[in-house]
């Protein structure tokens, strides 16, 4: 359950990073929506980017994996702070929501299976 786990967020934070960094359509307008710069929203694609990295590392080094979780749950708490300031409602919370909530998941599991 965890390969998969880990497999699915890997393919998720990769795939946002990455429209992130690039630029990709409609990434800009979103950035601005929550009051980011562009070049803010870059850098918080990078730190998705090495995310996902460190969950692919925790398959072989569980510490690693962990505490990318910890960072992505923070990353997205401050997402979801940032559509809430914004006036946002449930649709545009509900992703980094749920994101969020398989990312506790993870650790949930990372973290009965060490100990």
């Amino acid at each position: 359950m965890i390969i998969v786990l880990t497999i699915a967020l890997v393919g998720c934070f990769t795939m946002l990073g990455l429209a992130k960094v690039v630029g990709a359509a409609g990434m800009p307008a979103r950035a601005e929506h929550v009051g980011f710069t562009s070049a803010a929203y870059k850098r918080i694609g990078a730190l998705e980017l090495l995310a996902a990295l460190g969950l692919l590392l925790g398959l072989v080094q569980t510490w690693i994996g962990l505490a990318a979780a910890v960072g992505l749950v923070l990353l997205m708490t401050g997402a979801c702070v940032a559509h809430l300031r914004n006036g946002d409602g449930p649709r545009e919370i509900a992703p980094a929501a749920a994101t969020t909530a398989v990312l506790v998941r993870y650790l949930v599991l990372t973290a009965a299976a060490i100990g």
